[in-house]
């Protein structure tokens, strides 16, 4: 690899550790916040499932402008808007303010998510690709794990509110390092070509064939969400988004729920916030393995084989739960479940052309995302119905299993 797509590489490296930071605080906090207002644990679902909405409609709505005015100025953005969203829910005073933050910030960090991954992709040799989505989409569990480390600092040592206020300040720090040192790839630029051909045509020429290649053109230089129904990309938009969908609520069960799940069964908040650390250093190195194992034996076969495992440990979750070893079963779901949702990542990006590359992957984390919303919030209900810790682990291992059978159907084609 040159060195500047290394540079741009490793610095979507860090916007996913900050992404990871900011997604994770309030699984931290939870806690806290609970008892310092008197949260009920529905209503927690709906401070988690306000965040994970803010990021589906990040990635929906925000993240598909990168395909028509650069991948650098919708990360621009994102980074702004969730440095802003989590400064300020640090002086959040009620449930209602909470939850309205924790939904702006979420904007920002699903259009930075999808629009790193694209920009990666570009930026990555072919024969690697999927290991370099994987090593910049590792940044996100690094996060996690600081931000349970950090946040155990601070809330020892001053209270929930300050923990937003410095991460929030660390977020902002990227902002002049994403301004000064990122430039959109050569993908890019060369659209902007494409669209200064097609006005050329138009002003030279009015005959029908330089308009079907004006026609052409222009489709290619704006691309819209309809493409991704189109003949060529229905199927695989269709699988992408189930995968996405059923992947997110079980991820996004454990990663809301561990650490209140944990001080539920009687263990102390720092254990608590442990567990979700090691959860999230567990998913670092599986995110990396499968990114290693994928340029080996396939993207789909690995992500198969992560998800399907993630299904039969969820499954036998009550054998361990009690015993010495809990924290280490935390590790390897971590491990699986991580990498194998990862991978997904890296298969929306090798599924779409360029053109409409940033769409396809926003769209289809847009649509899963949804899922993500779901997941905190019933397990939310589930919780306050008193169902115990081995039902919701059953009941959110079957998610796993169809998530992995769709993303095996999806078909790879070689797009440039």
């Amino acid at each position: 690899m040159r060195f500047y797509p290394f540079v741009v590489i490793l610095i979507c490296f860090f916007l996913n550790l900050v992404d990871g930071m900011d997604v994770l605080v309030i699984s931290y906090t939870a806690p806290l916040i609970a008892s310092s207002w008197s949260v009920s644990d529905d209503t927690l679902g709906m401070v988690f499932s306000s965040g994970l909405l803010g990021m589906s409609l990040g990635a929906l709505l925000l993240a598909p402008y990168a395909d028509n005015i650069g991948r650098k100025k919708i990360i621009l953005i994102g980074i702004v808007i969730v440095s802003i969203g989590v400064l300020f829910t640090g002086f959040s005073i009620n449930i209602y303010q909470l939850i309205l933050l924790r939904f702006f910030t979420g904007i920002g960090i699903g259009a930075l998510l999808a629009t790193t991954v694209s920009i990666v992709s570009e930026y990555s040799p072919e024969k690697s690709k999927d290991f370099w989505i994987s090593f910049v989409l590792a940044g996100y569990p690094i996060g996690a794990i600081l931000a349970g480390y950090i946040s155990n600092i601070i809330i020892v040592n001053y209270n929930w509110q300050n923990v937003f206020i410095i991460f929030g300040v660390f977020s902002a720090f990227f902002i002049p390092i994403v301004y000064f040192f990122i430039s959109d790839s050569d993908v890019f630029f060369n659209k902007d070509k494409i669209k200064d051909y097609s006005n050329q045509i138009n002003l030279i020429s009015s005959d029908d064939s330089h308009s079907k290649i004006k026609q052409n053109l222009t489709s290619k230089a704006f691309p819209a969400v309809l493409n991704l129904f189109s003949k060529s990309y229905f199927k695989n938009t269709i699988r992408l988004w189930i995968a996405f969908f059923f992947s997110f609520i079980c991820l996004y069960f454990l990663i809301s729920w561990i650490p209140k799940l944990v001080t539920e069964a009687g263990l102390s908040l720092s254990l608590g916030i442990y567990s979700g650390t090691v959860f999230n250093l567990g998913a670092f190195f599986g995110i990396i393995t499968q990114g290693y194992i994928s340029t080996k034996f396939g993207l789909k076969n690995t992500i198969f084989l992560f998800l399907v495992t993630t299904t039969i440990i969820m499954s036998l979750i009550t054998f361990f739960l009690g015993s010495d070893i809990m924290l280490l079963i935390f590790a390897f779901l971590g491990f699986t479940i991580q990498g194998g949702f990862v991978g997904l990542y890296s298969l929306a990006a090798r599924i779409y052309p360029h053109d409409f590359r940033t769409t396809g992957i926003g769209w289809g984390i847009g649509a899963g995302r949804l899922g993500a919303v779901l997941g905190p919030l019933a397990a939310g209900f589930l919780i306050a119905s008193g169902l115990g810790i081995s039902i919701n682990f059953l009941v959110f291992a079957i998610p796993t299993l169809i998530s992995a059978i769709a993303a095996y159907n999806i078909v790879i084609t070689k797009n440039k």
